[in-house]
């Protein structure tokens, strides 16, 4: 079973990842991981902290001459800014200056109580979004097992604040794809990243924040991984329980979702036809997944962010020790919808690596592919 543990605080020495289950012989190109960290960085509306970091991932073990060995694998990125707060993480020394305001809309108040903690700084740096520079590097390294059979997932920036992006876009042309990708929003419309930009800069001179929405999509994925059986094998609960747990993700909606509740059945039926033998939909309603199992039609999902309630307009808090105070400011991003798409895209590319690797076992790569080339044959209808 693949499964993953991780670890670190946002001003740690380094953040870390513990891979076990995952098979050998798979080849590992790292700049591919690196690249999917560099992209997290990226992003119109990133705060100072991106430009202190330079991340990259380490691969400490579970890799040799390229390849996967079946053992643990380590990821590793180190923390720059730790050599700002070296004396603010020691391990040895409690630190004075303590922080007893918590902040709305964190996890500073909640976490402070449930731990018992007099220093809410011992409950922020794990709950920063820091910790998604790992989890993105996991999802990337899964990922170097599901392009090997042809999986793509990719991943674009839908909405800033009220400003949207178009909305069609063919997610599967390379050409759109790249632009996409060049973009400083990475949204497809250069009218309307211009419009995302100036509300970025808005926000940013007001001391607001902005959230948004970004699109995931998933192609080649095969008929068949998840189960109806029980909950927690629905490979929609697995993939929407990951992307709601990533910070600031309010909402996770799968293919139509929002405008199928508002619809009559009619015109949401994704309806059944068979090409080249494979069975087919004719629309993609569901987003790709109907009784908790996926349909072989691509995995499409839209992942919402609140707005980062880091800003520097005062609003009303109370101390640990409750007095009524103002709230306090600690840096952040004005927006970071953009990086939230590379996180999510990799958040995904986790789970399903579980789900395939679940329905197509095996020890070692050569074993995975003869169960999946097998599978194929069984259920294609000539």
């Amino acid at each position: 079973m693949l499964r993953f543990l991780d670890s670190g605080e946002s001003h740690g020495k380094e953040l870390t990842a513990i891979i076990d289950g995952f098979p050998s012989n798979v080849p590992i190109d790292i700049n591919n991981i690196n690249k999917e960290i560099e992209y997290r960085m990226m992003g119109y509306g990133r705060g100072l902290r991106m430009g202190i970091e330079k991340d990259f991932v380490e691969i400490k073990s579970g890799v040799r001459g390229g390849k996967t060995l079946g053992s643990p694998i380590t990821l590793s990125i180190h923390n720059l800014d730790y050599k700002n707060f070296s004396d603010v993480m020691d391990m040895g020394k409690e630190y004075d200056n303590k922080i007893i305001v918590p902040r709305p809309g964190h996890a500073d108040l909640n976490g402070a109580l449930k731990y018992n903690f007099n220093d809410i700084r011992n409950v922020m740096e794990r709950a920063s979004a820091r910790e998604t520079a790992i989890r993105t590097a996991v999802g990337a390294f899964c990922m170097e097992l599901l392009k090997i059979f042809d999986v793509k997932i990719v991943n674009r920036t839908i909405s800033i604040g009220n400003i949207f992006d178009n909305d069609e876009v063919n997610m599967q042309d390379d050409r759109v794809l790249k632009k996409i990708m060049s973009s400083n929003v990475f949204c497809y419309d250069n009218e309307k990243e211009k419009d995302m930009i100036n509300a970025i800069d808005d926000a940013k001179q007001n001391g607001d924040t902005l959230g948004g929405c970004c699109q995931i999509s998933a192609f080649n994925i095969p008929v068949g991984l998840g189960s109806y059986s029980f909950y927690d094998r629905r490979a929609d609960y697995r993939i929407g329980g990951a992307l709601m747990s990533v910070q600031g993700v309010k909402s996770v909606e799968f293919g139509e979702g929002i405008s199928a509740s508002k619809s009559k059945g009619s015109m949401m039926d994704d309806e059944i036809s068979i090409k080249n033998g494979i069975y087919n939909r004719l629309t993609n309603n569901a987003g790709g997944i109907e009784g908790g199992i996926t349909n072989g039609m691509p995995i499409v999902a839209k992942v919402y962010m609140k707005p980062i309630p880091t800003i520097k307009k005062e609003i009303q808090t109370v101390d640990l020790y409750g007095n009524k105070v103002k709230d306090r400011y600690e840096r952040s991003d004005t927006c970071a919808v953009p990086a939230l798409g590379v996180i999510c895209k990799n958040v995904m590319s986790y789970e399903l690596c579980r789900l395939f690797l679940e329905k197509f076992s095996g020890d070692c790569l050569e074993d995975i592919k003869v169960s999946y080339d097998n599978y194929l044959r069984r259920v294609k209808r000539n």
